[in-house]
């Protein structure tokens, strides 16, 4: 029970950090294109109250899939909508990522530099598991399916016409991937994506420190 308590304390504030960093870049992306909606709406912040969404916040920290929410983003103010639009839906994913690798990188720099120190266990469980919720999200989040990320981003792929009709239907597919999270149909695909992301970013940090 004592050690249940301790990983919620530890992965409490890793979601607060990963969601935190993911929404503000999407505001910054968004910022730097020219619109300044998520400034004007205060989410051009690191404070995590800005866009932390409770009950999200709560399904990452036991089920390690939630969400905050979500950064408002006028395409209007693009010089290239979709392609404006695309590149902010990426960067909340690719800072994820970015995330996780550095993560991954204290993790096995604390292991080769820092042995034997009583604290580094305790840190070195906080990066590994702030490593695995950023990996998680980061590939939770590029499913090409509305309200993720991945849709904006398929956008760049899709027909106009096909990606209008498809998020015409954006609350129903919402309702549709909740479901199928909740009965555990995407548990073995998304295990397998966060496993192959996580593998690439080991050996890569493998290869800078070893």
């Amino acid at each position: 029970m004592l050690e249940r308590i301790l990983e919620l304390l530890i992965t409490l504030p890793a979601v607060l950090l990963a969601l935190t960093f993911h929404e503000y870049c999407h505001a910054l992306v968004a910022y730097k294109l020219g619109d300044p909606t998520a400034k004007m709406s205060g989410r051009l912040s690191l404070n995590p109250a800005k866009h932390i969404d409770p009950i999200g916040l709560i399904c990452m920290v036991f089920v390690r899939f939630g969400w905050a929410k979500p950064v408002p983003v006028n395409m209007r103010y693009f010089k290239k909508p979709r392609l404006g639009m695309a590149v902010v839906a990426l960067a909340g994913p690719l800072s994820n990522v970015i995330f996780g690798t550095v993560s991954v990188f204290i993790v096995y720099a604390m292991i080769l530099y820092m042995p034997g120190w009583f604290w580094v266990s305790y840190v070195i469980d906080f990066f590994k598991i702030l490593a695995s919720i950023n990996v998680g999200f980061a590939v939770f989040n590029i499913l090409p399916l509305p309200p993720l990320d991945g849709s904006r981003i398929a956008s760049l792929i899709l027909p106009p016409q096909w990606y209008y009709e498809l998020m015409q239907y954006e609350k129903y597919i919402q309702i549709a991937l909740f479901l199928l999270l909740m009965f555990g149909v995407l548990t073995v695909p998304l295990a397998y994506g966060r496993s192959f992301l996580m593998n690439g970013i080991e050996s890569f940090v493998r290869w800078i420190l070893l």
